[in-house]
């Protein structure tokens, strides 16, 4: 589990954190979750869980009634596929 910046998550959750931060930064916009369904190889009910999963940790933000809502509440630089990318974290996310 991550520890820095008091970010606690699993390894999983840390892959959709880090792709979801990724997305949003390559594309504008947050993922559908058929996005992440495809890029995981995972059923839609596994990336709806997931999600639920991560707003209910705290670790994500979102709004019912605005599709592609997500907002990451853990600072990028916490996440270790990133760090492990050399990817450096967009102050404008």
């Amino acid at each position: 589990m991550s520890q820095k910046s008091g970010a606690r998550f699993t390894e999983k959750q840390g892959h959709y954190l880090a792709f979801i931060y990724t997305y949003s930064h390559m594309f504008g916009r947050p993922p559908a979750e058929a996005d992440m369904q495809r890029h995981f190889g995972v059923s839609p009910p596994s990336v709806h869980q997931m999600i639920v999963t991560l707003e209910r940790n705290g670790l994500i933000r979102r709004r019912a009634d605005i599709p592609r809502s997500i907002e990451i509440l853990v600072p990028p630089e916490s996440l270790p596929i990133l760090s492990w990318l050399g990817i450096k974290p967009s102050k404008s996310l």
